[in-house]
């Protein structure tokens, strides 16, 4: 298939909301001013009779201005109050955008900078193709990029980094930070109960599952927590059995599918398991799924994904009734696309982030088996590659979460 690639090394990058915060050395956040502005003044505005857009009625015009990209707003400011009370609070902005159900999806990536040695976010605006930065996580300076593990609830717009290991101890942490899209701000939560690091991940019905992982001196665990983000506690679940790290996990049917991964050469089998949170109980991983899982997952169509480490960077999706591995019909990755990436999806959407953080969009399409002589669906993928700006050339992905501003 034709591979369509798409530039965008002059775009600046725009920060994406108002608020700022100090970092502390204790992960400890500094008090944040909303920046919400007085909506009263807003309707006061609209009683006076001043429109949003001469001739347009104001649900009309309102519905036109949430759609305007973050990189104009500033000049937006300019036009007049009603203008500068939408546009200069991005959290203000965000919420009429969420009561109108405007969501589009935007692509947060955990990024390391090698030369400078620091860790930050920055966020890929999958619309319009434009970068933003977000306010740095509140953590300590030599916090390692690695180990780290994040989630992320699209619909609500918050992501979650648990985890992680500090570089000059080596010491595995129970930190759990949440960020909120339309706030545009870090939050310190609750800490799990036991610092981990490589471990696993995922969110089946709201909650937020980990499990195994290393913790002190890279000791494998074997226990597993959940996290409830409504009360904010954690509580321990049934342990996975055997002590594990986890290269990659993902959520499918309602269960969480861990698997500690090939590394090459392959001497040992890996080891794999699954959580069913209805019962409260893991089993072993079947073997075929375990086997053929030789790279990064998502979950499209209701179908497991991987995209290969190994096998020319194809992509391939499991096949449950045969507890085999299938090659999606289409190119493999875009060259373009270095190790380490990342990986994950939005709709029939697959994102590739790889090192300068280029991302690869993997576009997939199902056919129905009444259309063809095979008995079950088949898919193929099409990739469209988009240049990062020249200024990440330094930047290496280490995770990237989808949510919806």
């Amino acid at each position: 298939m034709q591979r369509v690639r798409v530039s965008s090394h002059q775009t600046p990058i725009h920060k994406l909301g108002d608020s700022q915060m100090a970092l502390s050395p204790k992960f400890k956040l500094s008090t944040v001013q909303s920046s919400l502005l007085n909506p009263s003044l807003e309707s006061e505005l609209s009683l006076r009779g001043e429109p949003l857009f001469p001739g347009l009625p104001d649900d009309i015009a309102l519905n036109c201005l949430l759609r305007v990209p973050i990189e104009s707003h500033t000049a937006c400011r300019a036009v007049c109050k009603r203008w500068y009370l939408l546009f200069g609070s991005k959290e203000w902005f965000f919420t009429r955008r969420r009561e109108l159900r405007l969501c589009d999806p935007w692509l947060f990536i955990f990024a390391f900078n090698k030369c400078i040695g620091r860790i930050q976010w920055l966020v890929f605006d999958l619309t319009h193709f434009s970068w933003h930065s977000i306010p740095a996580m509140p953590c300590k300076d030599n916090v390692c990029p690695h180990g780290f593990r994040c989630v992320s609830i699209p619909s609500e717009g918050v992501l979650f980094v648990c985890g992680g290991v500090l570089c000059d101890m080596d010491c595995p942490l129970n930190l759990v930070l949440k960020y909120e899209m339309r706030k545009n701000r870090w939050t310190v939560m609750t800490k799990m109960n036991m610092g981990r690091l490589f471990f696993a991940s995922g969110v089946i019905d709201g909650m937020i599952y980990v499990a195994g992982g290393n913790s002190t001196d890279l000791f494998e665990l074997d226990s597993a927590e959940v996290f409830d983000p409504d009360k904010g506690t954690w509580r321990q679940i049934s342990s996975m059995g055997t002590n594990m790290a986890s290269y990659d996990a993902a959520v499918l049917n309602g269960k969480l599918l861990v698997t500690e991964g090939w590394f090459w050469p392959f001497y040992v089998a890996p080891r794999g398991q699954v959580y069913d949170p209805k019962t409260d109980n893991w089993e072993s991983m079947a073997d075929g799924l375990r086997e053929g899982w030789t790279g990064s997952s998502v979950v499209v169509f209701g179908q497991l994904f991987v995209v290969t480490e190994h096998e020319r960077t194809k992509l391939k999706i499991y096949d449950a009734d045969a507890d085999s591995w299938e090659t999606v019909e289409g190119p493999p990755l875009p060259e373009h696309i270095c190790k380490p990436f990342s990986v994950n999806c939005c709709d029939n959407r697959i994102f590739v982030v790889g090192r300068d953080l280029h991302v690869a969009v993997g576009h997939i399409s199902r056919l129905d088996p009444e259309t063809t002589s095979e008995k079950k669906w088949s898919f193929s993928v099409q990739w469209q590659v988009v240049n990062a700006p020249e200024g990440f050339s330094d930047l290496t992905p280490s995770c990237a979460q989808v949510l919806f501003a």
